[in-house]
């Protein structure tokens, strides 16, 4: 740091002219030049994701925007609402061993004589989308040839449908999460000479030169109750400042964190309630009313990765123009609109259009760095695997086939089902035994179920120790233990009645754990639990329901 005032400083010793921007002495950053070819972004998109950045390039340009256009840094994450949502289509799932979970989609479109696939293919490293011509193939490719055409190294894969009808929902979710429609902007009002952090965030003044700048940028905002983007700042107790700078640019929204107007703290040389929101902000505007050198790595920073800096020129007239110069960081690619020879702006609407398209660039660029490439792709993974689970999972209680584990703990927990089929048989069932019960005119238990005959059983509606919960078989008996003797029947059934959904259950008297309790000793509560099949002697405590049942039947019988 130093070393970098100290070689800022013989810059300035120098005299004028000087330069806007100069490089760190220890490299890691680029400078845009202006005679430099325009970047392209589209050497490494695909034929459909070419058509699809054109279509959303007429989409998305007004008249009167001067030629400058948006960047995408993927197409396929807007490709499944345009093409694919509420529209037939199919959608597969693959658990590949070296690209990770697989997830296509493929719709067919005729469109008069011809026809067309719409295909996308989403990995943990990005996703593709394809528009296929099929007036050259004898029939639809599979889906394993559709895989291996978008993506090489999807060679020999098997895929499988994917079954829930809500699936689309979850997958444009997916799709966009990271389609961004919010941006938020550092704006730093630098003076002739200041060279360090410090002295830019201590700059309170908003001179009328600066106060033009940041109207041509958006409106001014009040920050109590503000109802849209608000980038961060808080809108209820005004602990970042009472007003701040907002606009909406091509239907997407930014809120600029503008140095003057964030809280200044006396005594703090950092300014850390400053700091803390432009030093987050991955793309920040300098502006410099003076014709004076800033170095972009004089901001200690992990976030901030561009600068886009305006030095005005024969400020409040009618001459007023603005010199631009750009700034980031070595790992971020270059991004557009690319700046005019010479990169001089007159006030007005079109360099309006051109700052604010080139502050979104920008921030889409900067996310291809290595840094924020990592999150994402780390980020992706993530969210695909879980994706790909839940659509697994949905699909398997489709058909029916969820494990036997799984379904037991969400029997345990009143959630289990098996499938549509299940469902409706569970449903009929139920509607029978109210039917009978109704009929019955009483308490207790049908007087069949499933076909056995079971004898009746009075119960006395009282409170449990025991919290109830909801499940396939209710808890059936609640007993006072003084009238027992008068009211005990013989109760039998068929085992077989029960084996359609568990094999095993087991019956178990519970009594309060506290013996001083008034429930104690008078009422035995008798709960049917699951218990796993397996080899038990009469004598366990563990057995299975008929043998249980006889027994009750018989002590019944003895009294």
């Amino acid at each position: 740091s130093g070393e970098q005032k100290w070689s800022s400083k013989r810059v300035l010793e120098r005299g004028a002219p000087y330069p806007q921007v100069i490089l760190p002495q220890f490299g890691g950053y680029w400078i845009e030049d202006p005679e430099a070819p325009p970047p392209t972004s589209s050497e490494s998109r695909g034929e459909g994701e070419e058509e699809e950045a054109g279509e959303r390039r007429e989409e998305d340009t007004p008249h009167g925007d001067y030629g400058y256009q948006l960047e995408e840094i993927n197409e396929a994450a807007r490709a499944y609402r345009k093409h694919f949502l509420g529209r037939e289509h199919l959608n597969f799932s693959c658990l590949a061993s070296s690209l990770g979970n697989l997830l296509l989609s493929v719709r067919h479109e005729e469109d008069g004589e011809h026809e067309h696939l719409h295909v996308i293919i989403r990995s943990r490293v990005k996703s593709v989308y394809h528009r296929l011509s099929l007036l050259e193939l004898p029939d639809i490719p599979s889906v394993p040839e559709l895989a291996k055409l978008l993506c090489d190294e999807a060679a020999g894969l098997r895929f499988t449908p994917v079954l829930y009808p809500k699936a689309s929902r979850l997958i444009v979710n997916y799709d966009e999460h990271d389609v961004n429609n919010t941006f938020k902007f550092g704006v730093i009002y630098q003076r002739f000479g200041q060279m360090s952090e410090e002295e830019l965030f201590r700059n309170n003044e908003e001179t009328p030169a600066f106060t033009e700048f940041l109207q041509l940028l958006g409106d001014t905002v009040e920050l109590q109750d503000f109802k849209g983007f608000r980038g961060g700042l808080d809108v209820s107790h005004g602990q970042t400042g009472s007003q701040s700078i907002y606009t909406v640019h091509r239907q997407q929204e930014i809120m600029f964190h503008v140095s003057t107007k964030l809280p200044f703290t006396e005594g703090d040389a950092q300014q850390l309630q400053r700091k803390r929101h432009i030093g987050n902000d991955i793309v920040a505007v300098v502006f410099q009313e003076d014709a004076t050198p800033f170095v972009p790595d004089m901001i200690a920073s992990n976030f901030l990765h561009a600068f886009i800096l305006v030095q005005v020129e024969e400020p409040c007239s009618d001459s007023t123009s603005y010199k631009v110069s750009v700034t980031a960081r070595e790992d971020v690619p270059p991004f557009g609109p690319p700046l005019p020879n010479p990169a001089v702006f007159k006030k007005g609407q079109e360099f309006r259009e051109f700052l604010l398209t080139k502050l979104i660039n920008a921030e889409l660029a900067c996310y291809k760095s290595d840094r924020f490439a990592r999150l994402e792709e780390r980020t992706r993974a993530a969210l695909l695997d879980s994706l790909h689970d839940e659509l697994q999972r949905r699909s398997q209680c489709m058909l029916g086939l969820m494990s036997g584990l799984e379904e037991e703990g969400r029997a345990e927990n009143g959630h289990a089902h098996g499938g549509l089929l299940e469902s409706i048989k569970r449903a009929m069932r139920g509607r029978s035994v109210s039917m009978e019960t109704m009929s019955r005119g009483g308490a207790g238990l049908p007087t069949s179920l499933s076909g056995g005959d079971v004898t009746d059983v009075v119960c006395y509606n009282v409170k449990s120790p025991v919290k109830r919960r909801s499940g396939l078989f209710p808890r059936l008996l609640s007993v006072d233990s003084q009238t027992e003797k008068h009211n005990h029947r013989s109760l039998l059934s068929e085992q077989r009645s029960f084996d359609s959904c568990h094999p095993m259950l087991e019956v178990r008297s519970e009594v309060p754990s506290n013996p001083s309790s008034p429930e104690a000793g008078q009422r035995d509560r008798f709960c049917f639990l699951p218990s796993h099949p397996d080899t038990r002697s009469k004598n366990s405590p563990r057995t299975n329901l008929k043998f249980r049942f006889d027994k009750m039947s018989h002590s019944a019988a003895g009294h």
